[in-house]
């Protein structure tokens, strides 16, 4: 599926198919999340839990980022 980013006021946005706002349950107002993965980026729909255990996943990257590597190994 391919969308076309226009222009939406100041800004830039892209019109989601109504096919897609159903399978994700989405309403206006909604928060979706953006995530980086190997093959580009993921959208999905922002939970709060989700983004509450992120931000301490990141803090845990930061302080204990050099302990993963080593235990990667």
């Amino acid at each position: 599926m391919k969308l076309r980013v226009r222009k939406v006021g100041d800004a830039l946005g892209m019109i989601l198919p109504t096919e897609v706002l159903q399978a994700l349950h989405l309403h206006e107002g909604d928060l979706l999340a953006l995530t980086r993965n190997d093959g580009g980026f993921q959208l999905s729909v922002a939970s709060g839990e989700f983004e509450t255990q992120m931000a301490l996943a990141r803090k845990l990257l930061v302080r204990y980022g050099a302990t993963l590597r080593e235990l990667a190994r």
